[in-house]
């Protein structure tokens, strides 16, 4: 058959993002992620540039890429979607194994990515090219790229299209509509509409929220909710923390903005926020640091907590360590290792969901423990997802109308939910439905 995927990673579980497209005698790569969970568990204690492909595949963190061994010489092009590590984070790992292709991303995905290969002093064979959004590249005479603006938790997000002589193959991992961003564009629906109206022959897209019953909320929302606690709760004369998510450059955009309010100082603290701004203020998307003073290094940051311990409430900071990392910010200054002093009434907002892992669990519940040892008044959940919803997957299917429709980014439990809405909507299991699992293949007519 022309037209053959290969699930790599990210379909009996979530993380470890990669699929694989051969189109007659050439393969496009979609995403190499890592499996967050076991990368964090395996690199604690490690140093990232002595790190090599077959320990991670080891310890289950980057995806497997001995599953198309077969395909490996006729990869022409890896494509992540966007910037986060569970879709480019094997990069400077895996890409090697694929020698003949070049990486391609949008301006932010990257430069994050260099930015990962720079700090880690990690070097790969392969080309790096920039694609903006809504601009097509041409990879072969019979295969043309294009990255579709779309909104999620991070800037510069796309969904990917395919475009071959058998139809467009649709790669949506991840993705919400939101039609009032707070940064970036609103989502091309324009240009989705006009790919429906012609012939999509697959939509591989994700499901972790398929069994939501509703539409994910707009990123304005997210701010509503900062702004109610940061200027509707009295701060006066106490610490203000917040931690988010480093690469949600629109979360913060509105961290800034209420600091200002407050009139407070702005720092930033921790190594990835330093990483994804300073990304996001290379390609001209930001311009954060005219606000916001930017420490990554471990002696900087502790002189400026011991600098600040006694006008704590002169200040607005944001930390690392959402997910209750050990060795983020946040968890040092709750275990004192970082000296900071905080005590009854000082506040800590965690802007941000626990991402549903056994790993972060325990260490969220082992950092608010420490908080409210502390007295500290704790706000969780200040945050709206980046994933799209049940009635966001119903929109897309039937503004892309694709034959075939494949769950991705979950295992099993959760693509089910996605694969029911498609057969709600006429799709048929097996014949046009598709549930995956890592390693196997399919073929597509």
């Amino acid at each position: 058959m022309p037209v053959e995927m290969c699930s790599i990673g990210g379909y009996s579980e979530t993380g470890k993002n990669c699929t694989a497209i051969k189109v007659d005698d050439e393969v496009v790569i979609f995403d190499m992620g890592l499996h967050m969970e076991n990368y964090i568990r395996y690199t604690e204690n490690e140093d990232i540039r002595a790190l090599s492909y077959q320990e991670l595949r080891k310890v289950d963190a980057i995806p497997d890429l001995s599953l198309i061994e077969d395909w490996q010489d006729k990869v022409i092009a890896i494509v992540p979607s966007h910037a986060h590590l569970d879709h480019v984070g094997a990069v400077p790992f895996a890409s090697k194994k694929c020698p003949n292709a070049s990486i391609i991303g949008t301006p932010y995905t990257v430069e994050v990515l260099r930015s990962i290969l720079k700090d880690e002093r990690i070097d790969i064979p392969n080309p790096i090219i920039d694609l903006n959004l809504n601009a097509t590249y041409k990879l072969s005479p019979n295969l043309t790229l294009e990255l579709i603006n779309v909104t999620h938790s991070v800037p510069q997000a796309s969904l990917i299209a395919l475009h071959t002589k058998y139809g467009t193959i649709i790669y949506a991992n991840d993705y919400k509509f939101d039609r009032q961003p707070t940064l970036g564009k609103k989502p091309n629906f324009k240009r989705l509409k006009e790919l429906g109206d012609k012939k999509v022959l697959a939509l591989i897209c994700e499901s972790l929220y398929a069994h939501e019953h509703k539409k994910t909320p707009s990123e304005s929302v997210a701010k509503q909710m900062l702004k109610d606690v940061l200027l509707g709760v009295n701060s006066k004369g106490r610490a203000l923390i917040v931690t988010t998510f480093s690469s949600h450059l629109a979360r913060l955009k509105s961290i800034i903005e209420m600091g200002k309010q407050l009139n407070r100082k702005i720092v930033f603290l921790g190594r990835s926020l330093a990483k994804y701004v300073d990304a996001g203020e290379k390609i001209n998307i930001i311009n954060f640091k005219k606000d916001v003073k930017v420490i990554k290094y471990r002696d900087q940051i502790e002189h400026f907590l011991k600098k600040i311990s006694k006008q704590k409430d002169k200040y607005l900071i944001a930390v690392t360590g959402h997910q209750g990392e050990p060795r983020a910010i946040l968890p040092r200054i709750a275990r004192r290792e970082l000296k900071l002093d905080l005590g009854s009434g000082d506040l800590v907002i965690f802007s941000c969901s626990v991402i549903p892992v056994t790993l972060n669990k325990d260490n969220r519940e082992v950092l608010e423990k420490q908080l409210r040892d502390r007295h500290v008044r704790i706000f969780r959940d200040i945050h709206v997802s980046g994933h799209a919803c049940r009635e966001d997957h119903r929109d897309l299917f039937e503004l892309v109308r694709p034959k075939h429709i494949i769950p991705s980014h979950a295992g099993h439990e959760k693509a089910m939910h996605l694969a029911e809405l498609a057969e709600e909507m006429g799709y048929k299991m097996e014949k046009t439905i598709h549930l995956m699992e890592d390693g196997k293949r399919i073929k597509l007519n």
